[in-house]
């Protein structure tokens, strides 16, 4: 990590929040407080995500299995494309039509997990994710789609998994952050209507949408997943990075505004050839 004297990267925004940067091998810079615990709100999805992931790896859950309304799988529910409506139970699409994006489709997921594995989800994420990832700060005891809590260097642990798999083949790692059901429109929750609006596995991939969260110089490959507490996890692969932000405010005009230079900023500071 950077030294205690390294200068702040600027962030224009009139609340208290925390951000970090990592590569594979570790944290290159946190401010802010790096065990502070915030509400995930949606960041809450890549850690679920990950935990049904490692079902797979495991053979206790099949990506192409029946899980949600008739016709859907839990390819489908990672992907939001199972017809749910954003919360609530109603059924709003057809199978695989759309891209709506669902809470109820992650909660669903996360019973049909519980099932194939025998263990709460909470109790999965813990045993998998959470000792397999050595994280410290996070809670998993809310809503597997929005309700868990955690920290920057728990979240920048989970972007490293994400760079460099460890709990994951290779295979399967490549599979989860490639697009699912390509072509698909639907609203990308705060940008609007993206055509496509493309998703992996439980990862949101930027791909050339505009506008979007994250940065300018992000490659059409970053993933990841922001969240309406103000949160936001992604991860770059051609730079090698993953990036995080919690903050005291919820998402709003100012995240649209800053979160993007944010990003930049952190790319232009430790990206390839960037002088650390």
């Amino acid at each position: 990590m950077e030294t205690e004297n390294a200068p702040e990267i600027p962030i224009d925004v009139d609340f208290g929040c925390a951000l970090g940067v990592s590569d594979a091998e570790g944290p290159l810079h946190v401010q802010g407080g790096e065990a502070r615990v915030w509400d995930l709100a949606s960041v809450s999805k890549p850690l679920t995500a990950l935990g049904v992931l490692v079902a797979v790896e495991r053979g206790l859950v099949d990506l192409d299995e029946p899980a949600g309304p008739e016709g859907s799988t839990v390819r489908h529910l990672l992907a939001h494309t199972a017809g749910y409506a954003f919360d609530g139970d109603e059924v709003v699409g057809a199978v695989g039509a759309r891209r709506i994006y669902s809470n109820t489709g992650f909660e669903v997921l996360a019973v049909h997990v519980e099932h194939s594995t025998g263990y709460d989800m909470a109790d999965w994420l813990e045993q998998t994710v959470i000792q397999g990832l050595d994280l410290v700060d996070v809670e998993v005891t809310g809503s597997p789609a929005a309700g868990y809590r955690g920290s920057i260097r728990d979240l920048l642990a989970v972007g490293r998994e994400l760079l460099a798999p460890t709990l994951l083949s290779e295979d399967l790692w490549r599979e989860a952050r490639t697009v699912q059901f390509p072509g698909l429109a639907g609203i990308l929750p705060g940008y609007g209507r993206q055509k496509p609006n493309d998703w992996g596995l439980g990862f949101e991939i930027r791909d050339g949408k505009s506008p979007h969260w994250t940065g300018a110089g992000s490659s059409p490959e970053t993933f990841g997943h922001f969240g309406q507490s103000g949160s936001f996890l992604w991860v770059d692969p051609v730079a090698g990075l993953t990036g995080a932000f919690l903050g005291e405010a919820p998402f709003g005009s100012e995240h649209v505004r800053v979160w993007p230079g944010l990003t930049d900023a952190m790319l232009d500071r430790f990206g390839p050839g960037a002088a650390r």
